[in-house]
């Protein structure tokens, strides 16, 4: 994935030979569930007091001089001498350079610490010296040194030594480092990175008062002033990657086993599968007291099958009825040498293989005295599964304070091997990374040490211990969940050095570690800064401005800037921080590229007051991004209300209104980059885009109007957002932009539903709309949403969305009347609801229940109740199209459903939702579901609710063209011909339907009663938008065109009402009867709102009539007509303008009816329902007839491509196989076959079936089928195969020879002959024609009563290591050279 050529104004770095790099202050194995506090203190060279300030203390040389002056007469002589000794003196100075050098070294221009200008320096340790490097100062500092400060300045340099073995090592431990005024600091270079090992150490308490603060900077950083220059460049090391062989929690997929008993007399016995370290079978025989149970043990052993592991281990005593067969059967069977030895309470464990021999057996025996042992009798052996996964088993059997104990261990420690993505041979033994999770919590990410492993491939580690959760690494049901994989290590190292535990006024109430680490901040008109390949570890404070990178307020940073080589940094790790990883201060054309975020406190990635546009971050990393304090929108729920020092008075902040917001990447303005980029499990949500009205913070007032929801969006591409709380995706809000006050008590800078994003061009409302591009998004195990996004126009493609609690739901940019109107767009993606990626349960998911196709128990989000939906529907206008959904199987605890709406919602619906070309696959249970009451859906009765619908275009979802989706209970959008849905509790209807837009003035808490005169019994009841006792009100009906309504209230009727005509077609009309009192007087107008200028054109009154007939005659004008005597006031709503695109109105304008009533019976209610019916009752009919339900498979329907993966540059084959057992077969599962890319090759008779697929075109190239293992079949396993074949192998029913099939599996990418023997069927992904076996190459057998299923794997086409020619192009490469190109 990481590439080492960037843009072209990124220098092509060169990797330097290896070294051994270890980052100290990691944990091997560690889980991050609960944060450990960071390491203790490591000892300083001499004491570190804390005092103030010291003297200012100028480095300087000792030079010699020449003696006393000579007579006048010798002067022109001793010129001549000294020029002769100054270029004799040139020389030496040069050869002496030359020899400071390792012999190895050639000076190369590229390298800092190469020029001649360069002096030797070596200060040693004073921890009280305040050192100030200055002009004519050109130091090369060739050992550790310890500073109270350094500063370099007015033109001095300080450059670390390295050599070409990589041993300088060099520490330097400092209060803080200071460059300003044309110093520099260089620690290597882009063309010749540093090979040894540099630290930087920044020391320091945040409550040492004697220590004065530096302005700006404070304590324990590194400061770039203006005219600095910081260039660190360390070893260039792959910097994260993703997995691509699935780890299972403990390494193993049967999941591990141990035992330990006390009194567990006799021998005790445990078979372990050869091919997968499953226990096979448990028990103890009593052969101290029981002979029969020595000769059951004999049986047993003989029974068993060559290359069975068994185990053996005694407990107490084994000896006295131990009969001789059975010892000489462990002798013959197992190789055991010392069983014909043992003696009364010995201890003797065994590891061996049914007819391994001598050789295969691993046995110990510990003599018993008193009760106890001279230790422990430990037999331990290593073992590898079929396909490669490395594993021990381990017997014990001891004595111990007076007890006998046994036991077994059958595990995978420090034998796990991680398969990644990308060459990793610069990662050495040592180092540590960090995989992240791939389920709901983020903190199933775990830190590993790695091993040296001799036989491993240049993609592939082995790490220390084993893991505790599983990390997928596959591509699951189309959807790329490959978990991550970072390195945390590099070779230059700046860190803080921190205390033991938390004190002083560090908010030690939230955490218990130390949070006072150092930090880096860089000023503008700096002369050059560029950051590579360097480990930041314990860096940040909970403090403003002291981040572990701050660009703080630089302006332009790349061309527009002046820069020749713009600012970057590349490659950096942080980790453990205190206080976000890089923040972007009032700074633009920066770029953050292959950079490592991980377990930090705050928004992560972070741009910081909305003004900061045309960064890039690209192929960046951000996992376990935790709450922190200094903002609200980085605070948790505890945090929010208890930090108030900055809310008016005694308000109390809403944690969910206000607060947890923290994420990943905080991008505060739209026009910025991100590309590959991969947010990996945050408290809140992984990306957010989030819109400040006005620059914020330190900027505020340098840009008063951002115009932010207006400014187009940057590049968006390629982007991954998994295990995050909140949202994978955030598109919504911003922050309060005004400090609190009694009018607005809320905190600065607080969540504020303030903004609306909506791109125009150029940011100008008047000018076009620019449509957001959201391509490429992978978002899956997001606990609540895989994306939420709000506002328009937007369009989402080929992404795919898989176990989110909901996949993607759209919001519009507002209500109407302030929402003009726009677009939102999917296609070309996938929706997966459960998939084969079923978690684990632990980690902080809460929440484990059954789902998925297959019905088995699986991790789940916000509750085992929630209702699950792929795409959720809110408000509109959206549209779906050419998309797939697969796996939404509801369950007798929750629907799980396609298509859903947003639960408990009170907001407008349109009837303009279109869905068209959608493929259903058969695991999809559930296409739409419009909600029952109960849990989650409460009493499913608020206003939103009741109007959901969706237009199906194409009949994609009910196979009925141009239709209407919407629920089963509301009869103003039914007619007689209407289709009901039971399962999904909705109707599906043909017609033509718009909104209405109620607004009421003058009566507050009022309900409205819609009646349609075909179905007067069956009225709609809306409560409306507004809060009740709001002296205004809104209602948002959708009504079937060409019909009549009447409308009521459960009170006074209101003296003022507007009915807006939304999504009105021109020609479009409804006629509506609304219920005054008898005595009512009326001043009926109409009018076209333009909402830009806010200007109201074409006023007209409305004229009365005297009978519905005359009105009904007369449609084309604008009368109405008032029914005293039932108190009905009719008039017709008609579009008389076109509608444009997705606007809610008309191109002139808004089209509205105004009603001012006036009335002396103000207190009455206004329900004229038993008046007006049956009097204006209609029979039932249908304006458009219902289509006829299509039988035809639908075409071109659902996505049109198969995997969703985060190498869109990639090909990947989908591939299925289903083998069928003998016993399946006759339970009623009769389906075998195998899939290519959609393409099936059914096979009906019994027998193999293998084809063969062409490893980098993915063409299938051969099948077959034999209906045993004969001589055809082995010459076709030996030569038939094309070479560079990818292979895939099914049964049916239970084959002759199958266990003749398992040794023609190895060359193919099994590790060692599969047991074959008694098995009933099998499923095999193999490889022709390669070295190395791939690391999808695979096996699964069935036997017993479970079969295998359906099986699914997508494998990679094209690879160089099949032998293939790569040809792809890199988009993500073409987007970065565009992004940071000159503009």
């Amino acid at each position: 994935m990481q590439m080492s050529d960037g843009p072209s104004r990124v220098p092509v770095f060169v990797a330097p030979p290896n070294g051994n790099l270890r980052s100290p202050g990691c944990v091997p194995s560690r889980v991050i569930p609960v944060r450990s506090p960071p390491p203790a203190k490591a000892p300083p060279p001499s004491p570190l007091k804390p005092i103030g300030p010291p003297p200012e203390c100028r480095a300087t040389f000792n030079l010699s001089e020449e003696g006393q002056h000579r007579e006048r007469a010798q002067i022109l002589r001793k010129n001549t001498f000294i020029c002769f000794s100054v270029s004799l003196g040139a020389f030496f100075l040069f050869l002496i350079l030359i020899l400071s050098l390792t012999s190895g070294d050639v000076l190369d221009d590229n390298c800092p610490d190469h020029s001649p200008s360069l002096s030797s320096w070596n200060p040693g340790h004073n921890p009280e010296k305040a050192m100030v490097v200055r002009g004519g100062d050109l130091f090369r500092l060739d050992s550790s040194a310890t500073f109270y400060s350094l500063t370099i300045q007015s033109g001095g340099r300080v450059v670390f030594a390295d050599n070409t073995e990589g041993s300088k090592n060099i520490t330097l431990r400092t209060r803080y480092v200071l460059i300003e005024d044309g110093g520099s600091l260089h620690i290597g270079a882009p063309k010749c990175r540093y090979r040894s090992r540099a630290t930087i150490t920044l020391l320091g308490r945040s409550d040492e008062k004697a220590v004065a603060e530096v302005p700006e900077l404070g304590r324990k950083f590194i400061g770039v002033r203006g005219g600095a220059t910081l260039e660190l460049h360390g070893a260039e090391r792959l910097s994260w990657t993703l997995l691509t062989r699935s780890v299972p929690s403990s390494g193993l997929a049967t999941g591990g086993y141990a035992f330990q008993r006390n009194f567990s007399r006799g021998i005790n016995l445990r078979v372990v599968d050869q091919d997968t370290a499953a226990i096979l079978f448990t028990e103890r025989y009593d052969t101290y007291e029981s002979r029969n149970d020595s000769r059951r043990l004999m049986q047993l052993l003989q029974s068993l099958p060559v290359g069975r592991i068994v185990t053996l281990a005694v407990g107490d005593s084994a000896t006295k009825n131990l009969l001789d067969e059975t010892k000489r059967t462990i002798q013959s069977l197992l190789g055991s040498t010392y069983v014909h030895d043992l003696k009364y309470r010995q201890a003797w464990a065994l590891v061996s293989v049914i007819g391994g021999g001598n050789g295969s057996c691993s046995e110990d025996v510990r003599e018993h005295e008193n009760h106890d042992t001279g230790g422990k009798a430990l037999a331990r052996k290593n073992f590898s599964t079929v396909d490669g996964v490395g594993f021990s088993v381990t017997a014990y059997s001891e004595w111990r304070n007076g007890f006998p104990i046994s036991g077994f261990q059958v595990d995978a420690v420090d034998q796990v091997v991680l398969n990644l993505q990308d060459d990793v041979h610069t990662w050495q033994p040592g180092n540590h990374v960090v995989v992240a999770s791939t389920d709901y919590s983020m903190h199933q990410a775990e830190e590993f040490t790695l091993l040296p492993c001799p036989h491993c491939t240049s993609r592939q580690v082995r790490v220390q211990g084993k893991p505790q959760f599983g990390h997928m690494g596959e591509i699951v049901d189309g959807v790329d969940m490959r978990a991550e994989v970072a390195l945390l290590s590099r070779n230059i190292l700046i860190y803080g050095e921190m205390e033991n535990t938390c004190y002083g006024n560090n908010w030690c109430q939230f955490f218990g570690h130390d949070t006072y680490g150092g930090h880096i901040k860089i000023f503008g008109n700096f002369t050059s800064v560029h950051l590579s390949h360097v480990e930041l570890r314990n860096m940040g404070q909970q403090e403003q401005g002291r981040y572990p990178v701050h660009f703080h307020r630089c302006g332009d940073v790349d061309w527009r800037g002046g820069y020749r080589e713009p600012a970057y940094v590349d490659g950096l790790s942080i980790h453990h921080s205190f206080s976000r990883c890089i923040t972007i201060h009032a700074t633009n054309g920066l770029l953050v590229k292959d950079t490592v975020g991980y377990d930090t406190l705050g928004h992560c990635f972070f741009l910081k007051d909305g003004m900061e546009q045309r960064n890039t971050f690209f192929h960046n990393l951000g996992l376990v991004t935790r709450p922190g304090t200094l903002l609200p929108t980085d605070r948790n729920e505890t945090m929010c209300t208890s930090i108030r020092d900055k809310v008016y008075k005694n308000y109390t902040p809403s944690p969910s209104m206000e607060c947890k917001a923290v994420s990943t990447f905080w991008i505060a303005n739209p026009n910025n980059n991100l590309i590959s980029n991969a947010a990996a499990g945050s408290q809140d949500a992984g990306i957010w885009y989030v819109f400040h009205s006005s620059s914020t913070g330190d900027s505020h007032g340098l840009v008063p109007e951002t115009r932010a929801e207006l400014t187009p969006l940057g590049i968006f591409y390629n982007n991954r957002v998994h295990s995050n709380f909140k949202a994978g995706l955030f598109i919504d809000k911003g922050v309060k932009t005004t400090n609190a006050s009694a009018a607005d008590p809320r905190e600065y800078l607080c969540l504020d539903n303030n903004a609306r994003f909506r791109p125009h061009e150029n940011a100008d409302p008047n000018r076009p709309r620019v449509a957001a591009l959201i391509d490429t998004l992978i978002a899956f195990k997001n606990n609540d949403l895989g994306a939420w996004i709000r506002g328009g126009d937007i369009t989402i493609q080929n992404s795919g969305f898989a176990d989110n609690g909901v996949g993607l739901s759209f919001a519009s940019d507002g209500s109407y009347p302030k929402d003009e109107g726009s677009s939102q767009e999917v296609t070309q993606s996938l929706f997966v609801g459960e998939s084969r990626n079923r978690g684990f349960n632990g980690g902080q998911n809460k929440y484990w229940g059954q789902g998925g196709a297959d019905g088995k128990m699986r991790t789940l989000p916000r509750n085992r109740t929630f209702p699950i939906r792929g795409f959720q529907i809110y408000d509109g206008p959206v549209r779906i199209t050419q998309s797939t959904f697969r796996n939404y199987i509801p369950t007798k605890e929750r629907f799980t459903s396609a298509v859903g709406f947003n639960l408990k919602n009170t907001w407008q619906l349109t009837p303009r939702n279109n869905l068209s070309k959608l493929s259903f696959q058969p695991t999809v249970g559930l296409r739409a579901f419009f909600g029952r009451p109960g849990q989650w859906f409460d009493e499913n009765d608020l206003d939103g609710d009741k109007n959901s619908i969706f237009h199906d275009v194409d009949g994609s979802v009910t196979g009925y063209r141009d239709t209407y989706v919407g629920r089963a209970d509301n009869y103003l959008i039914r007619h007689p011909g209407c289709v009901n849905i039971t399962q999904w509790n909705g109707v599906v209807c043909s017609g033509t339907y718009s909104q209405v837009y109620i607004q009421t003035q003058g009566a507050s808490s009022l309900s409205l009663s819609i009646s349609r005169d075909d179905y007067p019994e069956a009225p709609l009841v809306l409560r409306g938008i507004n809060s009740q006792g709001a002296l205004s009100q809104q209602y948002q009906p959708i009504l079937m065109m060409s019909k009549s309504y009447t409308l009521h209230w459960n009170g006074p009727a209101p003296r003022e009402t507007v009915l807006s005509l939304i999504n009105f077609n021109q020609g479009d009309w409804v006629l509506v009867g609304l219920c005054y009192p008898y005595d009512t007087t009326f001043q009926v107008m109409a009018d076209i709102n333009d909402r830009q200028s806010n200007i109201f054109d074409d006023i007209s009154d409305y004229g009365p009539v005297f009978s519905l007939a005359d009105l009904e005659k007369r449609l084309l004008e604008r009368k109405y007509f008032f029914d005293r005597s039932v108190g009905l006031l009719w008039l017709y709503l008609r579009a008389r303008q076109g509608r444009d695109g997705h606007s809610y109105c008309s191109v002139k304008g808004c089209e509205r009816v105004k009603v001012m009533a006036s009335t002396s019976s103000s207190k009455l209610t206004c329900n004229c329902t038993a008046k007006a019916y049956p009097k204006y009752t209609k029979t039932p009919s249908a304006v458009v007839p219902m289509p006829t339900l299509s039988t035809q498979p639908c075409k071109d329907c659902g996505a049109s491509q198969l995997v969703f993966s985060s190498d869109p540059w990639n090909s990947y084959l989908q591939t299925q196989i289903k083998s069928v057992s003998s016993k399946e077969q006759q339970t009623g599962d009769t389906q075998s076959f195998i899939t290519v890319n959609s393409e099936t090759f059914s096979f009906t008779q019994p027998g193999i079936f293998l084809v063969s697929v062409d490893a980098c075109s993915g063409k299938v190239t051969n099948k077959r089928s034999f209906s045993k293992m004969d001589s055809k079949m082995e010459e076709y396993l030996k030569t038939g195969l094309p070479k560079r074949s990818i292979v895939l192998l099914g049964t049916r029913g239970q084959p002759d020879g199958l266990v003749s099939v398992a040794r023609y599996l190895v060359p193919l990418g099994m590790t060692k002959a599969p047991d074959l023997q008694s098995k009933e069927s099998l499923v095999f992904w193999g490889f022709q024609g390669g070295s190395a076996p791939p690391p999808w190459a695979s096996i699964l057998v069935g036997q017993g009563e479970e079969g295998l299923g359906l099986q699914e794997r997508y494998l990679p086409l094209g690879l160089e290591a099949y032998g293939c020619t790569q040809t792809s192009t890199r988009r993500d490469l073409e987007l970065l050279r565009t992004a940071t190109g000159p503009q």
